[in-house]
């Protein structure tokens, strides 16, 4: 993809040209996960992480042997990031398990439709449900308590090219992405490994200790300990809500929170502490997440309200396709609307949604938007 430009012509005074030119860089890594049965001795969602350099960038892996708290237990997570401080990167990933032919397997070919912006520490390309433990154990791909993973990196770059300096050259995408031994032989040796960062850990401490807790929240009789200062620093509505309380001489070493399930404030707490989510049974992810959503809304938890966002839409189905749209309209959801609006834009997948109880809620809530769905069956 090329961007050029070139200003009018004045007079007699050649124009000057400059171009906007799109590369990718490719690279993979190989990554051997060796005692396998030990890893499952670890509790959810902690993780195992391997540092490596691909596509001229140094890269973090991290393998949750039990999930990453999104899924169920019985779920092995994959989770990449970048591990260079203050860089965002643009790259396309593929996520692998390999036989023992050194070949990806079909079924566990987790391939990025779009490129993704990777940072460290928080942006990432999460693959929660990568496989079943299970379906490993019983597999070939598991040999002598060890698998192999592959991690296919894309890395898009735009340079401005002035003609003088070299000529405009269009790199189009890779239909595989692959890297040449030498590509991964000419990277540089570091003699410094820097570890991830843990800060979420010692803070998710903290919050189960309750060492130095100022405050006592309240929710369906359960209390739970926290921090004013991390509580205000983390959302906007419990900093007013506290500012609101120290000026008023209200006593803020107790607080009772309303409308919200203890599980779900004890979900969001760990959020607000950790940046990611407890480990949540698979069979209550859905409903969950739609409780979450509706918190994180309240209290102006922007990526949490993203995540949960992000989660629902793996969840729309005929049964739940309106509840889910109506939530996302309640709530300014635009991403998780558009993908409802999609799922209806067949007809068929909307004949069947309006014969659930789903419609019915929809409709109570949000007539106007059902009215529009309906009119796009009769077209």
């Amino acid at each position: 993809m090329t961007f050029s430009s070139t200003p009018a012509v004045v007079g007699s005074i050649a124009p000057a040209e400059s171009a906007i030119v799109v590369r990718e860089v490719a690279g993979c890594h190989v990554i051997t996960i060796d005692g396998y049965s030990r890893t499952k001795e670890l509790r959810s969602p902690e993780s195992f992480s391997h540092n490596f350099m691909a596509a001229g960038h140094h890269w973090c892996l991290k393998y949750y042997p039990k999930g990453d708290g999104w899924c169920s237990t019985t779920w092995i997570s994959m989770h990449l990031q970048l591990d260079e401080s203050y860089k965002r990167v643009k790259a396309r990933v593929a996520i692998s398990l390999l036989d023992w032919d050194g070949r990806p397997v079909p079924s566990c070919n987790h391939v990025s439709e779009r490129p993704h912006t990777l940072t460290m520490g928080y942006n990432s390309r999460d693959i929660s449900k990568f496989i079943k433990r299970k379906a490993l154990e019983k597999s070939a791909y598991l040999f002598k308590d060890c698998f192999k993973v592959r991690c296919d990196i894309a890395v898009i770059t735009e340079d401005s090219v002035a003609p003088a300096a070299r000529p405009v050259v269009v790199v189009p995408p890779p239909d595989n992405i692959t890297v040449s031994k030498k590509e991964e032989d000419a990277a540089p040796e570091r003699f410094v490994v820097v570890p991830p960062p843990n800060m979420h850990r010692h803070l998710a401490h903290l919050l189960s200790s309750g060492e130095g807790a100022d405050v006592t929240l309240e929710a369906d009789g359960e209390m739970f300990r926290a921090h004013t200062s991390i509580l205000a620093a983390r959302s906007p509505v419990f900093k007013e809500e506290l500012l609101r309380r120290t000026e008023e001489g209200t006593s803020t070493s107790c607080m009772t929170i309303k409308d919200i399930e203890a599980r779900v404030l004890n979900a969001l707490l760990h959020f607000v502490y950790t940046d990611s989510l407890p480990d949540i049974d698979e069979g209550e992810a859905m409903v969950m997440a739609q409780h979450l959503l509706i918190a994180a809304d309240r209290y102006s938890l922007e990526r949490l309200k993203l995540i949960c966002e992000d989660k629902l839409c793996s969840y729309i189905g005929t049964s739940s396709v309106g509840t889910i749209l109506a939530l996302a309209e309640q709530h300014r959801c635009d991403g998780l609307k558009k993908a409802c609006l999609k799922f209806h834009m067949s007809g068929s997948n909307l004949k069947a949604a309006i014969a659930t109880d789903g419609s019915d809620h929809l409709a109570n809530i949000w007539p106007s938007v059902l009215k529009k769905l309906l009119s796009k069956v009769v077209q």
